[in-house]
């Protein structure tokens, strides 16, 4: 099967909720549809999901992910912080358990040898049990539990020392041992899957890999398995052995080939029509394949950090990235620069309007936006 990229991409922005956006009850659905929202930077997750849910405000996002739980703060794709639907969460925590460890956690020069990580993961798991703590609360009970060596503040970490344990917190949360609470003032805490979902238990290993390759490939096919290697930080072998687990059919984009869930090859009839101002790391943006279409000519270069995708917060026009933006904020007032790659027509420059005056809403404050050079540099 051969299709255009304008079709691919108004595939994808449907799939996305980014045209039309959900209905308001459909939050957790839409954080499920996009395979999870990058939550490193909290704003720009709530941004994320508001984009793709009609009257949600970064209020909206908190409520569902603190007050009913119907999403969850825990580690996705790569080991990065994500919200995840909390209905998701034994598949995630199923398919994270396939993935190789890194070499962070097993090379030669790795601050844990094997033993010690599997005692600091039971270390977590019994801490959390029936708890919420900040890190240095759980500091302290994983040392009680292990010893003082787990303790030892060896790990480089943003200009200071972390404790050793923390280096097994993604080995700890891919084994369903911790995800995140709510925030204690500034402090972060973290907590059990099983206290946040009442029952859970991961889904069997295999079983869940190969349908988290199924959502992979319904929001973000046509894919290949480099690209799929590519968004879980893992090898492309492994990739290739996870896709091989799934029935495919291979479809044409302008050049490449690529892959979608046998019999869903549905492709709109008409490119995407529209302009939207997508944060970091967005899903979108990180997800979506080949760059050299997706980031085309000049916006490779503006937009891309090396390869990685994510580091500019962008403009998409028609599903394509078209420029950068940045937001600056200062109480309730909310102040966009925009960086168009080429000039826009005066519809689009309407649209561009509307979706400011959209991020105001969701962001809860006051918006104005100027069209102008982005001087600040990546992940500013």
């Amino acid at each position: 099967m051969t299709v255009t990229w304008a079709r691919v991409c108004a595939r994808r922005i449907e799939r996305h909720a980014l045209s039309p956006p959900a209905p308001a009850d459909r939050l957790a659905d839409v954080v499920s549809a996009m395979c999870g929202a990058h939550a490193q930077v909290a704003s720009a997750a709530e941004l994320s999901v508001g984009l793709r849910v009609a009257g949600t405000t970064r209020a909206t996002v908190r409520d569902a992910l603190w007050r009913d739980r119907t999403l969850v703060k825990a580690r996705g794709p790569r080991g990065t912080v994500h919200l995840l639907a909390a209905a998701d969460l034994p598949m995630w925590i199923g398919a994270l358990s396939m993935t190789p460890r890194p070499p962070y956690e097993a090379g030669r020069d790795a601050l844990l040898d094997p033993e010690q990580t599997e005692l600091v993961v039971a270390a977590i798991a019994d801490a959390l049990r029936d708890a919420e703590l900040t890190t240095e609360e759980l500091t302290e009970q994983v040392v009680a539990r292990t010893g003082a060596w787990a303790g030892d503040r060896v790990m480089d970490a943003f200009q200071d020392k972390w404790p050793r344990w923390m280096i097994a917190m993604t080995a700890a949360s891919r084994r369903g041992a911790m995800c995140f609470g709510p925030n204690r003032g500034r402090a972060t805490t973290y907590t059990s899957p099983a206290r946040w979902l009442p029952g859970f238990t991961p889904m069997d290993g295999p079983a869940a890999l190969a349908e988290l390759v199924r959502r992979y490939l319904h929001a973000y096919g046509p894919a290949t398995p480099a690209h799929f290697a590519q968004w879980m930080a893992t090898p492309r072998r492994w990739a290739e052995q996870a896709f091989e687990a799934v029935d495919l059919d291979q479809v044409a984009v302008d050049g490449s080939v690529g892959f979608v869930v046998a019999g869903d090859t549905e492709f709109p009839p008409d490119g995407a029509n529209g302009v939207w101002l997508l944060p970091y790391f967005d899903a979108y943006t990180v997800g979506c394949h080949p760059r050299e279409l997706l980031f085309p000519g000049a916006a490779r270069q503006r937009a891309l950090a090396g390869s990685q995708a994510g580091n500019f917060p962008v403009l998409l026009v028609d599903g394509t990235v078209a420029g950068v933006w940045h937001q600056r904020r200062s109480g309730r007032r909310i102040e966009v620069t925009v960086e168009p790659l080429a000039p826009l027509t005066g519809a689009r420059r309407r649209a561009l309007d509307q979706q400011v005056a959209r991020i105001g809403q969701i962001l809860e404050g006051t918006p104005s936006l100027t069209i102008g050079p982005v001087t600040v540099g990546a992940h500013a």
